[in-house]
């Protein structure tokens, strides 16, 4: 498993998530610019994501939808707010209608994700930031610790490829 650790921290509102990959940072940062690649891997192995739109430019919208065992359709959404190529990268992931509108519902979480070699191998730490205790405890509910640790696992098979 490439999950080194992960931390729930209700303090500072925060889930993350540190990984590590026998990969260059330039490879890792790959399986999250290139939608073919992220979608193999962002949703867990039973929801697999299909991108419909993604760019990582600051001010890009991501648009993509999980599909379930039974063909249930999840919408969700990103918007780019910081890119530092090869090593970091910033976005609101939020939920949307069946129409790939944002789900104003409820609030987006906002993401920061970091690359860095360490002993010729990768760490990346994917860092979920939460408005609330209460939204934290209900993205938890909904699976998204395991979701992210499943959907992570993924990671390795591509980068062999």
């Amino acid at each position: 498993m490439t999950i080194l650790s992960v931390d729930k921290d209700t303090d500072a509102l925060t889930l993350t998530f540190v990984a590590e990959f026998a990969a260059d940072v330039d490879r890792v940062w790959q399986v999250w610019e290139d939608p073919r690649q992220l979608e193999r891997w962002w949703g867990p192995p039973t929801w697999p994501a299909t991108f419909t739109a993604h760019e990582l430019s600051v001010g890009s919208r991501s648009s993509y939808y999980m599909t379930g065992p039974d063909g249930t359709k999840a919408g969700g959404w990103w918007l780019v707010t910081a890119v530092d190529a090869p090593t970091r990268l910033e976005f609101d992931d939020g939920f949307a209608d069946e129409h790939g509108n944002p789900d104003d519902s409820i609030e987006p979480v906002r993401a920061i994700v970091t690359l860095e070699s360490v002993d010729g191998k990768t760490r990346m730490t994917t860092l979920s930031r939460f408005v609330s205790v209460d939204q934290l405890e209900k993205m938890v509910e909904m699976g998204m610790q395991e979701g992210m640790t499943l959907a992570m696992g993924q990671i390795d098979a591509i980068l062999a490829e």
